[in-house]
């Protein structure tokens, strides 16, 4: 900018949306308040500790995404918001394969999980503010939860528990339960 001046241009902003724009536009999140967050770190510890930051903003929050880091990033957004956030998946804006889906957390895991076409492109992820708090459930994500239970009790016990606390389903628990036994 500074040397566009300096050969006596004048640099005139182009009216029009960024893809985080573009996306907010066509998210039915609310565009009131937001926040851009850019890209989550690559570490995963890093990327979980940035996400706790933000675990209780109110704001709608926007994030960029690489298409082989996506689906670790909705498993990272998952532990620490829980799989019932809602989420506005973007990708491909303006492009051919244009698509833009909105559900939980858990719900666009699963379907990014079956069509690797969701992992392409130049992705944006939008996450629905925490609403405010009316329980203690609301504060504590269900994995959260199963995951200190498991410390303790034996897996059945810990998704029985788990089920109460949360309003979850417990064969859902259950399975998720064992993929953490798992790492």
């Amino acid at each position: 900018m500074r040397e566009v001046k300096k050969t006596g241009f004048q640099a005139i902003p182009i009216p029009g949306p960024c893809a985080a724009i573009a996306a907010l536009s066509v998210a039915g999140l609310p565009t009131d308040r937001f926040v851009f967050d850019g890209f989550l770190p690559a570490k995963p510890r890093l990327c979980k500790e940035r996400l706790e930051v933000l675990r209780s903003e109110s704001r709608t929050i926007i994030f960029y995404e690489a298409p082989h880091r996506i689906l670790d990033s909705l498993q990272a957004m998952q532990q620490v918001f829980g799989r019932k956030r809602q989420i506005v998946l973007a990708r491909e804006l303006t492009k051919l394969f244009e698509t833009v889906v909105s559900g939980t957390i858990g719900e666009i895991i699963d379907w990014v999980t079956q069509d690797n076409n969701q992992q392409r492109g130049e992705i944006i992820v939008l996450v629905s503010g925490m609403e405010a708090v009316s329980s203690m459930k609301d504060v504590v994500s269900s994995d959260k939860i199963l995951i200190t239970l498991l410390e303790t009790l034996p897996l059945k016990q810990a998704t029985e528990i788990a089920a109460k606390i949360t309003g979850e389903r417990k064969n859902d628990l259950y399975q998720r339960a064992l993929q953490f036994k798992k790492n």
